[in-house]
């Protein structure tokens, strides 16, 4: 059980709002920081793609932020925009945005 941060109240643990004060409860953020297996697989294939491109400068420009902006993300245990996640398919490497696309990034 968890408790509401505002008014007290004991709480469900599926709740995201409050029955007694009405206020959003903060889910708790993921433990593991992004590193389930889609992820780690997602990383590899962005670099791998971002080496595979590496000798066309042009696309290096913007291989290397969306996937940089991806890592730390995963790092750092937020979701994934879905429109970072097709960036990444068109642009970085068709597997690696497939596998983003596939993973899941509830909190």
């Amino acid at each position: 059980m968890k408790y509401c941060q505002k008014c007290g109240k004991e709480l469900v643990d599926e709740a995201v709002v409050c029955t007694g004060c009405g206020c959003t409860v903060e889910q708790p953020k993921k433990e593991n920081g992004g590193n389930d297996g889609l992820a780690v697989a997602s990383k590899i294939f962005l670099i791998l793609g971002c080496i595979a491109q590496g000798w066309l400068l042009l696309p290096l420009a913007w291989c290397l932020p969306i996937t940089i902006s991806i890592c730390k993300k995963m790092k750092k245990g937020e979701p994934v925009g879905a429109g970072l996640k097709v960036c990444a398919l068109l642009f970085v490497n068709m597997i690696g945005g497939i596998l983003l696309l596939c993973r899941s990034d509830e909190q």
